[in-house]
């Protein structure tokens, strides 16, 4: 009896979506929080059908609450993506533009600049910027940069503190000896202090390595899907990248695909300009982009490739698995991610997961900081 009532309530429940708020009295929902956050979403938007006079009644019975009249359009966007699947997101909001003109955020640079500058608003500018115009994708390009800086600021630290960090040269080392003393930099940073009297160089700076040997450079090829339910992952690949370039032990490229691979390693630097490059949806052919990977290892047992899908895969699996194969036996490091981010929670295709894993990737979700220790023990052997 437990599967068919399952399935009954499971039905009921999307009646009830169906029907929307209204019908609560006499179909009410049951499950979590989850079904809950999907019906203010669905209300916010089907709630217009009813016109702006019933729509007032609904709105002044429900303050004081934390429902759907509290949403405003960048939040919307963002519970849309991550409570739907990508197909259904897309509807809705072809609907919220093209049927309620809910166009604020593509017109009006006022609004725009009033909004809380978080990840929600990012990946909110992502997906609309190609609708963005003037002013308005300045201001959003704006506020991209400022969102990215924030994140910069705290992912740099995580990576100081994981195995990577202390492998960097660059990072300050708490042993002060001759044999660990960084001669050029600690020139360089002094320079303002030369004494052009005495003709001497004043130290108010000394600068020493860390402790680690510098050994050859690894090459890591950061592979990231450009699908739209990646997009969380693909904001915090782009701010890796930007965070690894500026390590000497690490040569980084970057490529993004779908269907097509655009090689972003000219500007792995620059997250922003990363970010605005990318064109979210389409298909995927993942086997396609570690093809133009597997052209970029040059010394495998020094290469580490990093790919960031949900590996639901476009093309035959078959091609795929022979890449991966193909990259795997020829000495590199393949690592597939399913998920880069704070949360580490993916969905992906767990066949081909699987597939991968036995044929000796690494698969699995991380957290910035786990790739940048996991990476550190790849480098140690």
């Amino acid at each position: 009896m437990s599967g068919p009532q399952r399935s009954d309530g499971a039905a009921l429940n999307r009646w009830r979506l169906v029907l929307g708020k209204n019908a609560q009295d006499q179909m009410p929902l049951e499950g979590g929080p989850k079904l809950a956050r999907m019906d203010d979403a669905l209300d916010f938007l089907y709630s217009r059908e009813a016109g702006p006079d019933v729509r007032d009644d609904i709105s002044r019975e429900r303050q004081g609450g934390s429902g759907a009249s509290q949403l405003t359009v960048a939040r919307w966007l963002s519970e849309v993506r991550q409570l739907f699947p990508q197909e259904t997101a897309e509807v809705l909001q072809r609907h919220a533009l093209d049927r309620y003109h809910l166009t604020e955020l593509l017109t009006d640079r006022e609004v725009l600049e009033k909004m809380e500058p978080d990840q929600a608003l990012l990946e909110t500018i992502l997906s609309l910027k190609g609708m963005m115009k003037g002013d308005v994708l300045e201001a959003a390009r704006r506020i991209v940069r400022r969102v990215v800086e924030e994140l910069t600021k705290k992912m740099r630290s995580q990576v100081q503190r994981s195995a990577l960090g202390k492998l960097d040269r660059n990072s300050r080392s708490n042993v002060h000896s001759l044999r660990n003393l960084d001669i050029r930099r600690t020139i360089r940073k002094n320079l303002a202090h030369y004494d052009r009297d005495q003709q001497r160089l004043v130290l108010e700076q000394i600068y020493f390595n860390g402790r680690a040997r510098r050994y050859n450079p690894w090459r890591v090829i950061l592979a990231v899907d450009e699908s739209g339910s990646m997009l969380p992952s693909i904001i915090h690949s782009a701010v890796m990248a930007g965070i690894f370039a500026g390590m000497p032990m690490l040569d980084t490229r970057l490529i993004i695909f779908d269907t097509a691979v655009v090689d972003l390693s000219g500007r792995v630097d620059d997250p922003v300009q990363t970010l605005m490059s990318v064109q979210l949806g389409g298909g995927t052919n993942i086997a396609g982009a570690l093809r133009y990977c597997e052209s970029l290892i040059t010394a495998p047992h020094h290469t580490m490739v990093v790919l960031v899908s949900d590996l639901c895969e476009g093309g035959p699996r078959q091609n795929l698995y022979g890449v991966c194969r193909d990259i795997i036996e020829s000495g590199a490091r393949l690592i597939a991610l399913t998920a880069l981010n704070e949360n580490a929670a993916p969905e992906y295709d767990r066949d081909t997961a699987q597939a991968l894993a036995d044929l000796g990737a690494h698969v699995g979700a991380m957290t910035p900081e786990k790739l940048a220790d996991f990476m550190a023990g790849v480098m140690r052997g």
